[in-house]
C-alpha cells in the first residue's frame, strides 16, 4: 500500500512517499481502508523529534492519528464491526499511523460512522473532537449554564468545544481573529473577543471553565478570569500549581485518552445537527500534499481543520 513516512526526525522534507505491507491485524483490530485523515500538532512535534522521549517509535514511521473509512476485515475477537461498515477513529498511538491507504485499529477506540457524515467531515473529528469532550466533560464537569471561555475557537480543538460546550447550555466566549469572526459566531458563540484588539483578561471575569489551547503568557492570564473553584483545562502545557492553588480552582493538562463510545457521542451531535467540522483545508495523500499540509499547520494558523484525502 502507499504511505507516507520518515526515516528519520526533521523537517517536512523527511515526509517522504513509500510502498510499504499493508497492516496485518490482530484478533481484536479491524483493518480499514481509509478515505480520509487529519493534519493535528502532534503529527509535526513528532516528525521533528520533540516528542521522542514519550514515544519512542522505530523507525520508519507513518504519522497520522485520525481515521475514517471502512472496515476490509475484522478481526475474531471483534464483537461490534464487520466488513463493510464505515467508521471512524482515533487511533492509539503507534509507528504505524493514518498517512496511509490502509490502518489497523483497535476495536475499542472505533465507532460507527453515520451514513449522513462525510469521510471528510468525520476524519476532522476525532483527536481533536475527543480532545475537546475530554477537556470540558470528563475534566470540568460542563454544566448547563457554566460560563465557558476557549481560546482559538478558530482552531481544530477550539471550534469543536465551542459547539459542544453550546450543546450543554453553556455561555461561551472565545478568542480568535478577526478575520475568523463571522464563522466562528455562527458556532454558536454568545461572546467574541478579537485577540488583536481585545485583551480577554481585562473583559471577562466569573467564569467557571477556561480551556486553554495556546499556553504561555494566555494560560497564565486565564486564571485571572475563573471564578473560586473554576477549573482550567490546558492541552498544551500543565498548568502552575501555584497559580492554581493562589486562585483556589481546579487545573491540569489533559492527554487525551482515545475512546469509541465518547467518539460515537460526538457522531450523535453531528447527526443532530449540533456539531459539525470545519474542513478549511485540503490535501491528497501524496509526499508534496503532507508537506504542505505540515507547514500550514505549523503557521498554528489553519482555519478550522487541515484534511487528507485518499482515494480508494
Amino acid at each position: 500500500m502507499k504511505a507516507i513516512v520518515i526515516e528519520q526526525y526533521g523537517g517536512r522534507n523527511q515526509l517522504i512517499e513509500k510502498e510499504v505491507p499493508t497492516p496485518e491485524i490482530k484478533s481484536n483490530q479491524v483493518l480499514v481502508e481509509l478515505h480520509a485523515t487529519s493534519i493535528n500538532p502532534i503529527d509535526w512535534k513528532l516528525r521533528e523529534g520533540y516528542l521522542k522521549e514519550m514515544l519512542d517509535f522505530d523507525f520508519p514511521i507513518t504519522l497520522g492519528w485520525d481515521a475514517a473509512g471502512v472496515v476490509k476485515e475484522a478481526g475474531g475477537d471483534v464483537q461490534k464491526f464487520k466488513a463493510g461498515d464505515r467508521v471512524f477513529a482515533r487511533p492509539e498511538l503507534s509507528r504505524f499511523g493514518t498517512y496511509a491507504e490502509y490502518a489497523a485499529v483497535d476495536e475499542h477506540v472505533l465507532s460507527h460512522l453515520p451514513e449522513s457524515i462525510s469521510y471528510e467531515q468525520a476524519a476532522a473529528v476525532p483527536l481533536a473532537g475527543l480532545t475537546a469532550r475530554q477537556c470540558l466533560v470528563d475534566f470540568a464537569e460542563i454544566q448547563e449554564g457554566d460560563k465557558v471561555l476557549i481560546h482559538a475557537g478558530s482552531g481544530g480543538v477550539g471550534h469543536y468545544a465551542v459547539q459542544i460546550a453550546k450543546s450543554f447550555g453553556a455561555y461561551v466566549a472565545t478568542t480568535a481573529s478577526g478575520k475568523n469572526k463571522e464563522w466562528v459566531e455562527q458556532l454558536g458563540v454568545d461572546r467574541f473577543i478579537n485577540y488583536q484588539e481585545e485583551d480577554f483578561s481585562e473583559v471577562l471575569e466569573e467564569f467557571d471553565i477556561v480551556l486553554d489551547t495556546l499556553g504561555g503568557e494566555v494560560q497564565e492570564k486565564s486564571f485571572g478570569v475563573l471564578k473560586q473553584g473554576g477549573r482550567l483545562a490546558s492541552i498544551v502545557q500543565p498548568p502552575a500549581e501555584q497559580l492554581a492553588d493562589k486562585q483556589d480552582v481546579k487545573a491540569g493538562f489533559v492527554w487525551l485518552e482515545p475512546d469509541g463510545e465518547k467518539l460515537a457521542q460526538l457522531a450523535n451531535l453531528m447527526v443532530k445537527g449540533e456539531m459539525k467540522s470545519k474542513v478549511g483545508h485540503r490535501f491528497p495523500l501524496t509526499e508534496q500534499g503532507l508537506r504542505e499540509a505540515h507547514e500550514l499547520s505549523e503557521t498554528h494558523h489553519a482555519t478550522g481543520k487541515i484534511v487528507i484525502t485518499i482515494p480508494s
